[in-house]
C-alpha cells in the first residue's frame, strides 16, 4: 500500500464517515450489534448488546435479536426459571446471573449515574468504565470464568492508584458502548448528555487495529489499552472535539478490506 500523508488519511476517513453515517449501514446483511441496540434505545439493553459483542458479527446479531430483554423487568425467580436455551460462549447460569445483576442495578440507578461516579473525578472514561464493572460485580456475588469474561476485569492500577495503560485490555466493548451512548448521529444514539464526546477512547478491535497500523495511525504492535489511547490521540489531530466519529469508518474499512 502506498504511504499516505496526514492530509490524505484525514480525507479518506472524512469521506468514509460521511458515507457510513447512515442507518443503511446497520442491517442483517451488514451486521453490527448496534442494529439491535437501536431498536430499544435504552442504556441497559445497549450494555447487554455491547458486552456480548465478541466473535462473529452475524452470530452476535442473531443471538441478540433472539434475546428477550424484557427479563430486565421480571422478578429474579422468573429470570432463573425461564431464561434458557442460549448458546454464545457463556453458560445459562452466566447469562441468568448477568441479567439478575443488571436488573438489580437498573432498579437502583441509571448506568449514566454509575459511570459518572468515576468519570466526573477527572473526566476520565476509564474511571467511569471501572465504576460500571465494579457495580456489576458487587451487586451479584456469582462467579464463573464465562461471567468474568463477559463483564470484564477491573482495570489494573499503579502504586498510586492510576489506571495502567500498559497491561490492561483495550476495553473495546465498553468503549463501543460509550460511543453509542455519548455520540449522536445517524448511527450512535446519544442517550447520555453528561459525558463529553472528546473524552471517548477508540473501541479497538482487530479491524481497527490492523487498519490503524496500515494507515500509519499506530506503529505499536501490541493490542492493548495503550494502543487504543495512541490511535485516539492521532484521531484528535483530525477532530479534537469528536475523534471517535472515525471509529465506525475505520471498522468498515477493515471489515470490507477497502485498503
Amino acid at each position: 500500500m502506498e504511504t499516505l500523508n496526514s492530509s490524505d488519511i484525514k480525507k479518506l476517513l472524512d469521506d468514509e464517515v460521511l458515507k457510513r453515517n447512515s442507518t443503511n449501514e446497520l442491517s442483517f446483511e451488514k451486521p453490527d450489534p448496534l442494529l439491535i441496540a437501536k431498536q430499544y434505545n435504552e442504556e441497559y439493553i445497549s450494555l447487554i448488546c455491547a458486552l456480548f459483542a465478541y466473535g462473529n458479527a452475524k452470530h452476535i446479531v442473531k443471538f441478540l435479536d433472539a434475546l428477550d430483554f424484557s427479563f430486565l423487568k421480571q422478578d429474579e425467580s422468573i429470570i432463573k426459571r425461564e431464561l434458557k436455551d442460549l448458546y454464545r460462549f457463556q453458560s445459562n447460569n452466566d447469562v441468568i446471573n448477568f441479567f439478575i445483576a443488571l436488573k438489580r442495578l437498573k432498579d437502583t440507578d441509571s448506568l449514566e449515574n454509575i459511570f459518572n461516579l468515576g468519570y466526573k473525578k477527572e473526566n476520565n472514561v476509564l474511571e467511569g468504565i471501572s465504576s460500571i464493572i465494579e457495580a456489576i460485580l458487587n451487586i451479584n456475588d456469582y462467579y464463573s470464568d464465562g461471567y468474568k469474561f463477559l463483564i470484564g476485569k477491573l482495570p489494573k492500577r499503579d502504586q498510586i492508584g492510576n489506571i495502567k495503560l500498559i497491561g490492561n485490555s483495550a476495553y473495546k466493548r465498553y468503549n463501543m458502548f460509550l460511543r453509542w451512548m455519548v455520540r449522536k448521529d445517524h448511527l450512535d444514539m446519544g442517550l447520555w448528555k453528561s459525558v463529553d464526546k472528546a473524552d471517548l477512547i477508540l473501541p479497538l478491535d482487530t479491524h481497527t487495529f490492523k487498519i490503524s497500523q496500515k494507515l500509519g495511525l499506530l506503529t505499536r504492535k501490541t493490542y492493548d489499552l495503550k494502543s487504543a489511547i495512541l490511535i485516539t490521540e492521532k484521531l484528535k489531530e483530525f477532530d479534537n472535539e469528536d475523534p471517535i466519529k472515525y471509529d465506525f469508518a475505520l471498522y468498515r474499512i477493515g471489515q470490507e478490506k477497502i485498503i
